[in-house]
């Protein structure tokens, strides 16, 4: 089968399901998009990685990695193999000194590690034609009647619209949040204040 390569290009709210996050797959050099709706945990250690947010005590995906690197156990990418009643499958592809492995694993966790170590992340041809969402040329709308997640406004306490507070107001907020250790909420705080210049 055809394995078609893809890069992580948005991580929001699901607008499917309430407390549930959506990351949105992007083919490599093409219009296709694969969106995938993963946990809040996920979607956090996924988001630290992304932003090589260094957290005061490792994750469970950093524990993983170095785990894996300890052992000299390579991870050389992740196939998005299948998909099942709205449930994507996913397997690592391993390999020590003696042996290359494939390692079952949930879709979300192989993502959070394929960006912990910069591996590729692929699916083949045929489960992006059957759940891919096509953009137009340009990548503004889906071409089908399916909805790809967007990324909505963030609407929790305290972080409803972020260009309204001072700051310093922001900086406090960005300690809070960072102790309580919800990243994506420092995310954003930390875009605003960038975009301030700070």
């Amino acid at each position: 089968m055809k394995k078609i390569e893809l890069e992580i290009i948005a991580l929001s709210h699901s607008i499917t399901q309430s407390h549930s996050y959506a990351v949105v797959l992007g083919e490599v050099n093409g219009l296709r998009r694969l969106p995938i709706v993963i946990g809040g945990f996920e979607a956090q250690a996924i988001a630290v990685a992304l932003e090589r947010m260094s957290p005061s005590r490792p994750l469970t995906h950093d524990l993983m990695k170095n785990f894996m690197l300890a052992f000299n156990v390579e991870l050389h990418e992740i196939i998005i193999n299948d998909h099942q009643e709205g449930i994507f499958y996913s397997k690592l592809v391993c390999s020590s000194q003696h042996d290359q492995v494939e390692i079952d694993s949930r879709t979300s966790d192989a993502l959070a590690l394929a960006v912990r170590f910069g591996c590729p992340i692929y699916t083949y041809e045929n489960i992006l034609a059957s759940v891919g969402v096509e953009m137009d040329d340009d990548n503004k709308e889906p071409k089908s009647k399916r909805r790809v997640p967007q990324p909505q406004q963030q609407s929790q306490k305290g972080i409803d619209d972020l260009s309204s507070y001072k700051t310093e107001e922001l900086m406090n907020m960005l300690d809070d949040v960072l102790a309580q250790e919800d990243y994506i909420k420092a995310i954003s705080i930390r875009d605003e204040l960038k975009n301030r210049g700070k």
